[in-house]
């Protein structure tokens, strides 16, 4: 982070707190993150020491992605539904302060990193009690439902979230430079095996590890709201169990971290059926995502080893996909 940039930021958030002496004493840019920037920032607030973090965009981002403004706003409505988010402090929407809006959030503790999590056995209090903590979360997520007027950027909520998924992927992989049977197939099985509509809920369609921090007690914040919508509550618990989001730990179903069973007893009531018609989507949605951030590396429009090596997990992906519907059909 440059001085200028700073600088700017420094202002913005004296002006925010109401403290005209605060002063950022560390920036820090944090791993991961390819579609948004996380800083660590070190704040002295009112002569204390504050540990936040500051989210904005990258140079270059996906067209589902919600702005800093949105993500900001479902922190708060999380928050207040008691769901373990990082507590939302400032949000800037003027582009010139930081190069692009932006929002400061308290920083917590914990570990993200997935490859981490599903290697332990103790954090969270092991492996059931954190996949029942995971069932809890969305639970507790699950229980924001619309018309909600301080959401309403999320637009109206479909009334087949399912029918409606298969329509948005439909077009993703229609505009795709290259063919893609295999998620084509998939699609198609989707859409001929479709349930019935539920009433829609909020569903942060991005709930996975990799994006839940947790420590040795349990888990410490829900993560990455930018994709959060309107949808299906089975979506949620679909995607977190996807065989892509285990990292490697896929004998563990609830994201590489717990058995199924304890994600669901801590969930409530769950119709399995319908939670695995949405996890063959989450094959086939992490997939049109993968090609997509290929994409932006091979226009040139953001130039990434990152961003590169995730077009290479399709194919392993499109593999699932058949796996999945050829298991279905015997």
């Amino acid at each position: 982070m440059d001085d200028a940039r700073r600088g700017a930021i420094e202002d913005f958030l004296r002006a925010a707190s109401g403290d005209p002496a605060l002063r950022i004493t560390g920036a820090a840019l944090l791993s991961g993150g390819a579609i948004q920037q996380n800083w660590a920032l070190d704040v002295v607030l009112h002569g204390a020491p504050e540990a936040w973090v500051l989210r904005t965009d990258n140079a270059a981002t996906l067209a589902v992605s919600l702005p800093r403004a949105a993500e900001y706003a479902l922190l708060r409505a999380a928050r207040a539904a008691d769901v373990t988010v990082p507590e939302p402090l400032f949000l800037c929407k003027d582009p010139a302060i930081a190069g692009a809006p932006f929002f400061v959030m308290r920083r917590v503790a914990g570990i993200a990193a997935g490859h981490r999590v599903v290697k332990s056995a103790t954090l969270g209090g092991g492996r059931d009690a954190l996949a029942r903590a995971l069932g809890q979360e969305l639970a507790r997520i699950h229980s924001i439902k619309p018309p909600r007027a301080d959401l309403g950027f999320l637009g109206a909520a479909p009334a087949d979230a399912g029918l409606a998924f298969i329509t948005a992927q439909r077009a993703a992989l229609d505009r795709q430079s290259r063919p893609r049977p295999a998620l084509e197939w998939g699609l198609r099985h989707m859409e001929r095996t479709a349930p019935s509509p539920v009433p829609t809920r909020l569903t942060h369609n991005d709930f996975r590890t990799g994006n839940i921090m947790v420590d040795e007690a349990g888990i410490t914040a829900v993560l990455d709201w930018e994709f959060a919508g309107w949808g299906d509550p089975a979506a949620d618990l679909g995607w977190l169990c996807a065989r892509c989001w285990r990292f490697g730990n896929v004998a563990q179903e609830a994201g590489g971290i717990g058995p199924r069973e304890a994600l669901y007893a801590g969930y409530g009531d769950v119709d399995d059926a319908r939670v695995r018609w949405w996890e063959l989507g989450a094959h086939i949605r992490w997939a049109t995502i993968a090609i997509d951030q290929a994409e932006r590396h091979i226009s040139g429009v953001e130039t990434s080893l990152e961003l590169a090596l995730t077009g290479h997990m399709v194919p392993e992906l499109e593999l699932q996909v058949l796996r999945m519907v050829e298991t279905a059909h015997a």
